[in-house]
């Protein structure tokens, strides 16, 4: 069953019509900006609260995701997402950063390069950055956290992105417009891929109204949005085997934000491949990984004046984080509240999640790279959707890397999980709906506090998934509760 298009018959006078979906989709669009708006207020007057914004935001969210992709569309209805997508970001663009201060390191760090600096000599209170204080518009030296005892942390395509930015302007509003624009370029990767994998454009709703990055990329500033960027542009090469190119972008996205190298397992093709007579060869495939091999030592490289001082505040992050010690990790704490499993080591928790990790790359192994000699034809949007689905084979295990990665790691931030969107995009899957927004709403409420609200925060977080996750297997493999939409995406989304 095909989602309806506007070239499907005429519907009877009680069947939805695309502009009675378009008219809806203002109404919700309107709220979502007048809820983008309430954001900026909410920052000096307290009206009904974080919470009471961003629970609202999720049902306008929620409420339009599910309209657009279960009625009927026309040519005007990604105008009106795009459109509104755009407006709500410049609601918040213009104000302070309140929820995070990251992104006046960014501006920081910019502006010490431009002063000749490496970024990671100093500390931002160090004596010798004093002269800099006065060198950017706005209060930004003042706002910079850990200004007192942490060098940088940021990898060097981003602090090469920051020095780009504050070439233009050295100031907060100039990097979160930046940051937003390159929003921009993972919406174009987004509706690149959704054609060529034969899906309504429309579908990009899931990530252009997702309430979660008006926060924290217009409101906030957060560098994973470059990171975002990146990996849409590897996924794009990946999906059209340009093994070069693909190295090329996740090593970028590597080196701007280090997570993203848990996806070099899915975006791997492991032989060779003729473009000319699509057909996978014998031997391996050596490009991407020396690209990226490459990448890594030039882009360390640059910064190397300092020694080890070029990865920064890493360890420390590491250890103040509870990397190390295990204090971060809800599942293993989740374990510990278990009668007889108290003293379960972190050791034992950091090897299940190796294996998990090396499961999922059997599988991304396994999967998406097609057998030596077999015809792969290059999918387009004009090619059958079987060659889509053979193209994109990389993307399940891709966005289950992702999904692993946060899972374990239990983040404390919103923005760590907002890489996460893209993939759920593609993959429109309830339990990946589930887990973004209840992530985003529980952690505007009070039990955002580190702890043991934290931790109740997190069983509901859990909880929300793996009651999401039933449904969603429920609707595909029982008959009775099977929903059309689910049936709709599975040929490509879900298959074996």
């Amino acid at each position: 069953m095909s989602l309806p298009t506007a070239s499907q018959p005429a519907a009877t006078w009680w069947q939805a019509r695309a502009w009675q979906t378009n008219v809806a989709l203002l109404l919700l669009g309107l709220l979502l900006f007048l809820l983008s708006r309430h954001l900026v207020v909410e920052y000096d007057d307290y009206i009904i609260g974080f919470s009471g914004t961003s629970g609202w935001s999720v049902w306008c969210y929620v409420l339009a995701s599910f309209l657009v992709l279960t009625q009927p569309a026309n040519r005007s209805t990604l105008p009106i997402i795009l459109g509104v997508a755009i407006l709500c970001r410049l609601t918040p663009l213009f104000g302070d950063a309140f929820l995070s201060s990251d992104v006046y390191r960014y501006v920081w760090d910019g502006i010490a390069q431009h002063a000749g600096i490496n970024p990671y000599r100093y500390v931002p209170a160090d004596p010798a950055m004093m002269a800099l204080r006065g060198a950017s518009e706005g209060n930004i030296f003042p706002a910079i956290n850990r200004a007192t005892y942490a060098h940088t942390i940021y990898p060097p395509f981003a602090q090469m992105f920051f020095w780009l930015v504050t070439f233009i302007s050295a100031t907060l509003v100039m990097m979160k417009t930046a940051l937003v624009l390159c929003e921009g370029i993972t919406v174009w990767s987004l509706l690149w891929l959704l054609r060529a994998l034969g899906r309504p454009r429309e579908q990009v709703i899931l990530y252009a109204w997702a309430p979660i990055l008006i926060w924290e990329i217009a409101g906030s500033g957060h560098l994973d949005s470059l990171a975002m960027a990146l990996i849409g542009l590897a996924l794009v090469a990946r999906y059209q085997r340009r093994p070069t190119m693909t190295g090329i972008f996740l090593a970028l996205a590597v080196l701007t934000k280090l997570y993203p190298l848990v996806l070099f397992p899915a975006l791997y093709m492991r032989h060779p491949f003729d473009r000319k007579t699509s057909t996978v060869k014998h031997g391996v495939e050596w490009t991407m990984p020396a690209v990226m091999a490459l990448l890594f030592a030039a882009g360390y490289a640059t910064y190397s004046s300092v020694g080890r001082l070029v990865f920064g505040f890493l360890g420390g992050y590491v250890e103040e984080e509870g990397m190390t010690s295990g204090a971060r990790y809800f599942l293993l704490d989740l374990v510990h509240h278990v009668p007889g499993l108290h003293q379960v080591p972190t050791a034992v928790f950091l090897a299940f999640s190796a294996a998990t990790f090396a499961g999922i790359s059997w599988w991304a192994w396994q999967s998406a790279s097609p057998a030596i000699g077999q015809k792969a034809s290059i999918a387009t949007p004009l090619k059958e959707q079987l060659h889509a689905h053979q193209a994109a084979a990389f993307l399940p295990p891709a966005f289950a890397l992702a999904g692993a990665l946060m899972l374990l790691f239990s983040p404390h931030y919103a923005w760590y999980i907002i890489w996460l969107i893209p993939f759920f995009t593609l993959l429109p899957v309830l339990p990946g709906l589930g887990y973004v927004m209840g992530f985003f709403y529980l952690y505007t409420t009070a039990l955002a506090a580190p702890g043991p609200k934290m931790f109740l925060a997190n069983e509901i977080l859990y909880g929300i998934l793996v009651a999401t996750t039933c449904v969603q297997l429920a609707s595909i493999y029982v008959p009775a509760l099977r929903l059309s939409f689910w049936q709709s995406q599975q040929p490509v989304l879900l298959a074996d």
